[in-house]
């Protein structure tokens, strides 16, 4: 017999969804530092070694589970380069001789908030000034810029890098015409004047 206190999957899906609370990356970076902290580590002990750079970027975005449409997983991983923004992305940059993440790269929000923040005139609180510049950075088309500009860094993004290291990625087999796995979110499917109430639903 099924334990009275053990709820199944299915059972905390439907809770999930009777709760109306919208979550993204930032409320996830916040609210939840021991466990991604711990992730983090963990996705590092399982690249660092495959991974030939010094330097690279640890990836956490918040994805929708396949059979549990409104169950929100965290997906951790990690690359040689820049990779492509994207909505509810957080990112980081880990040194292999320090051992230790030097500082969060980005963090952007879910898609309505992103197009919010981007919004001319739009007055935020003082702890979202940043991620508003992120977000206006990215619709402006001057992200990598900017980001390489705010860290000092140069670091590639994923094309820049493919095409530094073409020949020997060519050589080791490597197929570089297929699509990444972050590959930019398509933000010509939303607007601003797609949000109903931006001062309602920025970080909802």
């Amino acid at each position: 017999m099924q334990s009275m206190t053990h709820k199944t999957a299915g059972q905390l899906s439907h809770k999930a969804l009777l709760d109306n609370t919208k979550y993204d990356a930032l409320e996830v970076a916040y609210g939840s530092t021991d466990s991604v902290g711990a992730q983090i580590r963990e996705a590092i002990e399982n690249y660092r070694d495959k991974i030939e750079e010094l330097e690279f970027c640890v990836v956490m975005i918040i994805a929708k589970d396949p059979l549990l449409t409104n169950l929100k997983r965290r997906k951790f991983y990690c690359w040689p380069w820049l990779p492509a923004p994207r909505p509810n992305q957080a990112v980081f940059l880990y040194n292999k001789l320090q051992d230790r993440i030097k500082c969060r790269l980005w963090v952007l929000p879910c898609a309505d908030s992103m197009a919010v923040l981007a919004t001319p005139g739009f007055i935020v609180d003082p702890k979202y000034t940043t991620m508003q510049h992120w977000s206006r950075s990215f619709f402006k088309g001057t992200f990598w810029e900017d980001i390489r500009s705010q860290h000092k860094i140069n670091m590639l993004s994923q094309e820049e890098y493919f095409i530094s290291h073409r020949e020997e990625l060519l050589k080791s087999g490597v197929d570089i015409s297929k699509p990444a796995v972050s590959e930019a979110f398509d933000f010509s499917k939303i607007s601003a004047n797609d949000v109903g109430n931006p001062l309602e639903t920025a970080f909802a």
